[in-house]
């Protein structure tokens, strides 16, 4: 299975694709470029939005507009008029470290997980409570804090620290957001595959984009590696599913640390792709404050 290119835009880090069922469009960002994308995969129309800050990751809202975790704090987001609402401040050293990959779980909580400029393992995972930040212990030192997303029902969250080229899997209460019984998902080491993003679909597989690899795995919930789809590019970064029956695979990558050598072999780094395939996704949550 091979993605194909459906927007050759060279972006340097894009990431955290959503889609919206309301407007059938793909949101996504570039973060070191600090931009945010909206394009309609049928009309081909692209439209972005520049950010004061690294933006690492954004969820669409219940209410309307978004919430946006850039490097100095979290935000409210409305692309009708560009205007910014801080919503807390970043709990971390801005010089240091930023936001990474992050979504809200099945009930509309945002959760968002750091990483340090220099990739030391001091990164962490916060879930926004009303205006404020609740930082998340998790066992074990964070360098680059991935592939967040959560089961179908919700009872299960997916958590995976790339450097370590690890997956672990979470009970997760819905009622307080609690965190327990953590065990090892995927154990990508013996392969050298470092996970980024990922998604879940409607059947509960895990959808895991391997950077550097240059593909996205699909797994099932008990970790068995089903099908890997494969990209002209070795930097995916994450997937999610879309399109008006969900059965779209959308890919983002990345055109950052490649050579020139590297970027003459393959032109399409930093593009958006997609696939179709035969399991649909689930629509994304969105994010509520109550």
């Amino acid at each position: 299975m091979t993605a194909a290119c459906i927007l050759d835009g060279g972006f340097d880090l894009a990431e955290s694709p959503v889609w919206s069922v309301a407007e059938q469009a793909l949101w996504f960002v570039d973060i070191n470029a600090r931009a945010l994308h909206r394009f309609d995969p049928v009309t081909l129309s692209h439209e972005h939005w520049a950010m004061p800050a690294a933006i690492g990751c954004i969820a669409l809202a219940r209410d309307g507009g978004m919430v946006a975790a850039l490097r100095d704090g979290l935000y409210r987001f409305d692309p009708a008029n560009g205007r910014h609402q801080l919503l807390a401040a970043a709990p971390y050293d801005r010089t240091l470290m930023r936001f990474n990959d992050g979504r809200c779980d099945r009930q509309g909580r945002f959760w968002a997980g750091t990483m340090t400029d220099d990739r030391r393992p001091n990164g962490a995972l916060y879930r926004l409570i009303g205006t404020r930040f609740h930082e998340e212990k998790l066992p074990g030192p964070i360098a680059t804090s991935n592939g967040l997303a959560w089961s179908p029902d919700g009872r299960v969250m997916y958590h995976a620290d790339t450097p370590a080229m690890q997956v672990h899997a979470y009970d997760y209460d819905i009622a307080t957001a609690g965190l327990s019984n953590k065990r090892l998902f995927l154990d990508l080491r013996a392969k050298g595959e470092r996970p980024d993003g990922a998604t879940v679909d409607g059947a509960g597989n895990y959808w895991l984009a391997l950077y550097g690899a240059g593909k996205v795995a699909q797994f099932s919930a008990s970790g068995e590696r089903l099908r890997e789809i494969q990209l002209p590019v070795k930097a995916p970064t994450m997937p999610c599913f879309g399109g008006p029956d969900l059965r779209t695979l959308f890919i983002t990558t990345a055109r950052q640390k490649h050579t020139d050598e590297e970027l003459a072999q393959m032109p399409l780094a930093g593009g958006i792709f997609s696939i179709r395939v035969d399991v649909p996704g689930l629509p994304e949550a969105l994010f509520t404050s109550a």
